[in-house]
């Protein structure tokens, strides 16, 4: 089985009990894919797919990242989360999505999305190679990273990488999870 020096992880975080009426823009997660309680991912066997030194990078939401409606979405927090996969919390990473107009949200619309940097073992990034937390790119489909963020990760963390419910191919990574685009590394798991 391949150990991960590098994992990145889009969680299918759970919004609401079932999905919204709208469509469009308004559309929640739950139309889109299967979402599960914060308890549901911890459970996950995303630290038995990492190396002993590994980075972990976790996308989180605003609605996450505060613990809101703990009642549906469920009482872990995304640090409780890193932690129950074997990971230590160490940064905040802030995606603005650059001029591509407002967002979902409960209260504001939400232009920015968050990563948890975390690390396993002995996994510093060499000082020469830290770069800014913040970082621009545009927004895409329901929950698509833009290639910007996975060209910052590979730029500061080592492979081999794996990214957990991928959206789409990217060179040199392997994929795990409900709507990856290979399951190889979750048979493996």
């Amino acid at each position: 089985m391949t150990r991960y020096r590098t994992i990145v992880a889009d969680p299918p975080w759970r919004y609401t009990q079932k999905p919204t009426e709208r469509t469009g823009a308004g559309v929640s997660a739950e139309h889109v894919y299967t979402t599960m309680t914060t308890e549901q991912i911890a459970a996950l066997p995303i630290g038995d797919l990492a190396a002993d030194d590994a980075h972990l990078y976790m996308w989180v939401t605003n609605p996450v990242l505060l613990g809101m409606r703990p009642t549906i979405m469920g009482e872990l927090s995304p640090p409780d989360i890193a932690r129950a996969w074997g990971f230590e919390p160490a940064a905040l990473l802030t995606w603005i999505k650059s001029e591509s107009g407002a967002g979902m949200g409960w209260y504001f619309r939400g232009d920015t999305e968050h990563v948890i940097f975390a690390v396993r073992g002995d996994a510093a990034i060499d000082g020469a190679d830290r770069i800014s937390n913040v970082f621009r790119g545009q927004r895409g489909a329901h929950s698509a990273k833009p290639d910007s963020f996975l060209d910052r990760v590979e730029s500061v963390s080592p492979g081999p990488y794996v990214e957990c419910f991928a959206r789409r191919a990217r060179f040199g990574w392997d994929y795990w999870g409900d709507q990856s685009l290979s399951t190889a590394a979750m048979a493996d798991a």
